[in-house]
């Protein structure tokens, strides 16, 4: 059964999440500064900016992981915070943000050259908030009541964002990654390629599980 992050993490790793939880948020505002500058100087309405910003994959997950963040830092019991405390919820998160920054080193990080700004927003997001949140989870998240039939429910959000990638794009014209892009691609060859992500994000799953499972429980400080 899932269990709740014992109510709060210590003192020190509530600190570590906050000040994580606040380099996330202005990581998050900055892309959107960017996006809709970027909207706006290429003749778009800054509405345009902000649409192509919720778009992404990457941005929807960093979300995640600031409140996660944001409800470790809190000493509030509120229903939403306790959510985002509970293990299985932040192990989850963890999947997918692993994810995000596997899947830009490996496939995306070739088809662009971010300067400036864009390049701080581009490795806060993609590299140092994957590698700060799965600190985070290996020190204050006791997951060792982790199932391997957790990862079935894991599956929902990235099934779910994959969903809504496709409908924005089928509706707008547009799509965020070049994988799923099924102008480009046609159906046939986005699905094998969300088939071959899917697997991939299974494994990250798997792997998380077995090392929740084994981890030590976090210790009080």
């Amino acid at each position: 059964m899932d269990k709740t992050i014992d109510t709060r993490p210590s003192i020190a790793l509530r600190r570590f999440a906050a000040a994580v939880a606040l380099l996330g948020w202005a990581a998050l505002a900055l892309q959107l500064v960017l996006s809709i500058g970027l909207a706006t100087s290429g003749g778009r309405p800054a509405a345009w900016g902000v649409f192509m910003y919720l778009g992404y994959f990457t941005i929807l997950t960093n979300l995640l992981v600031a409140l996660a963040l944001t409800a470790a830092a809190t000493t509030s019991q509120a229903g939403l915070w306790r959510f985002f405390r509970r293990a299985g919820v932040a192990s989850a998160i963890a999947a997918n943000i692993t994810v995000v920054g596997l899947v830009y080193f490996f496939v995306l990080r070739h088809i662009w050259n971010p300067q400036g700004l864009l390049w701080l927003a581009d490795v806060l997001l993609h590299y140092a908030m994957p590698l700060l949140f799965l600190a985070y989870w290996w020190f204050a998240v006791p997951a060792g009541g982790l199932r391997w039939g957790d990862i079935l429910s894991w599956w929902i959000y990235p099934l779910g964002y994959l969903a809504y990638a496709l409908v924005r794009g089928a509706v707008a014209g547009v799509y965020p990654y070049p994988f799923i892009d099924v102008g480009a691609l046609g159906y046939g060859r986005t699905a094998i390629n969300a088939a071959g992500v899917t697997l991939g994000f299974s494994l990250v799953a798997a792997l998380l599980v077995a090392i929740g499972r084994s981890k030590p429980i976090p210790k009080k400080v």
